[in-house]
């Protein structure tokens, strides 16, 4: 995936690099007309001063006079060379001797027969380079008698215009090469604001309720820092509302649910008729109240770590012991499902500063989702072992095992998936939260009709670890 950042310097070097083709075509064009059109503006006025000179004085004379009597004042003048060409094409004279066997009718040539000055640019046999001709005619009586023609190497013109060009290329690439570093530049003014707000955005959508995206710029890029603020301003907002409405309503629910449980467990004592009807009834009672009792400590818990009430007691502590103490309180309750319970402690735990009430929390609340997704003949496995700086306590379970779908969210409050028991959705949410507390971290695995395995990382207290 191409960044915001490679897509704007790319476009921007785009226009650059197109916008410096083109200007150096232009210039380089340009540099190639003046230095061809200077060339030709000197060999045209040597050659029209050599016309009007033979105008002049020797317009009486024949072209073949004029060359037997060896008057080379015309080339004398130029350091071109010259040649005096007939009607026809045929080259009379060539100031350097260069045989002629074929006629010649360029355009120049023909100009020159029709009374024009003609310029023709081209190869001739005689030379590795380019020339350019400049052909002039040579009048008698108001007519045309022949070509006067001045005709020069491209050579040195061609080099002076090539090293002209190397310039001016260089100096593209160099203003190529800084564009590029202020477009790099300009684009981070656009990015980097960017990323924060996107760093910023993440975290919220994490949680993190109270960062605050800062603007650094009055556009619509510091419009969407303002929106986010605000954002995550009513989201707290309406979080506290219904945080405050979970803790109202559980305190609500304690008195009427421990009447509800006191009298099923009074009528239950006094000696009424004998009414199986009755007796279940009030088992039932009993049993939802427990229910419903457990649910409302769970959103208790739960209002209470989301909105930093809570208070964790933390003191060293030995995660064997405490597992031990675990291992025999669900004991029993795994025999009643006739589910195969196991713990294994290997090596000497290293000591730990946690609240132990606490942790005991999250290890029961593990094994007892262990214990309602287990079938009966299945195996729970409760173990610890050391990895780098944690103490890493897994529960792990021959039950039906979570589905793909659900496994990224079972942590997250109210959450219940499709093969969930659970009563709230809040149990592996505040054991989450508590193990957040101590600086450590959950991880859940799980494969349908296989398993899971729930691993609690809770970091070794400092010292120990140096």
């Amino acid at each position: 995936m191409k960044s915001i950042k490679t897509r704007l310097v790319g476009n921007f070097m785009l226009v650059i690099v197109i916008t410096v083709v083109i200007l150096e075509l232009v210039l380089l064009n340009a540099v190639k007309q003046y230095y061809y059109k200077s060339l030709e503006d000197v060999l045209s006025n040597q050659i029209q001063l050599s016309s009007d000179f033979y105008s002049r004085y020797f317009s009486s004379s024949s072209l073949e006079s004029l060359i037997n009597d060896d008057v080379d004042i015309f080339w004398k003048q130029t350091n071109a060379q010259v040649q005096i060409l007939d009607l026809n094409g045929n080259v009379l004279m060539d100031s350097i001797g260069v045989v002629h066997p074929d006629v010649i009718k360029t355009s120049d040539v023909l100009k020159s027969e029709n009374g024009k000055k003609g310029t023709w640019i081209g190869d001739v046999s005689y030379d590795s380079s380019p020339v350019m001709a400049v052909s002039y005619p040579l009048m008698y009586n108001g007519n045309v008698i022949g070509t006067m023609r001045f005709v020069t190497s491209l050579s040195p013109t061609n080099k002076t215009i090539k090293n002209i060009s190397l310039v001016l290329l260089w100096i593209g690439f160099i203003v190529i090469l800084i564009s590029g570093l202020v477009s790099i530049f300009l684009s981070n003014t656009i990015v980097k604001p960017l990323k924060k707000v996107t760093e910023v955005a993440e975290k919220m959508a994490d949680g993190q309720l109270k960062v605050r995206s800062h603007k650094k710029y009055d556009d619509e890029i510091g419009k969407l820092s303002d929106t986010l603020n605000y954002m995550a301003e009513e989201l707290i907002k309406k979080e506290q509302l219904k945080n405050d409405f979970i803790s109202s309503i559980s305190h609500e629910l304690r008195t009427p649910l421990t009447s509800i449980k006191g009298w099923a467990i009074t009528l239950k004592t006094e000696d009424l008729p004998e009414n199986p009807l009755l007796e279940d009834g009030l088992d039932i009672i009993e049993k939802e109240s427990d229910r419903l009792t457990h649910m409302v400590e769970e959103l208790l818990d739960f209002s209470r770590f989301v909105s930093g009430r809570i208070i964790l007691n933390k003191e060293e502590m030995s995660i064997d012991k405490a597992m031990k103490h675990i291992y025999k309180q669900l004991t029993p309750r795994a025999n009643l499902k006739n589910i195969n319970f196991n713990m294994n402690v290997k090596e000497e735990l290293p000591v730990i500063l946690g609240d132990e009430n606490r942790i005991k929390q999250v290890f029961i609340n593990l094994i007892d989702n262990s214990l309602k997704f287990t079938p009966e003949g299945g195996e729970i496995l409760f173990y610890a072992k050391v990895v780098r700086q944690y103490v890493v306590i897994c529960v792990e379970d021959s039950g039906c095992g979570i589905l793909k779908e659900d496994l990224p969210y079972v942590k997250e409050k109210f959450y219940k998936g499709r093969n969930s028991k659970s009563n709230s959705g809040l149990g592996l949410s505040i054991c989450d939260e508590i193990i957040k507390l101590h600086g450590g971290f959950i991880q859940i695995e799980s494969e349908v009709n296989v398993g899971s395995k729930v691993s609690v990382f809770l970091p070794i207290k400092e010292e120990l670890i140096k």
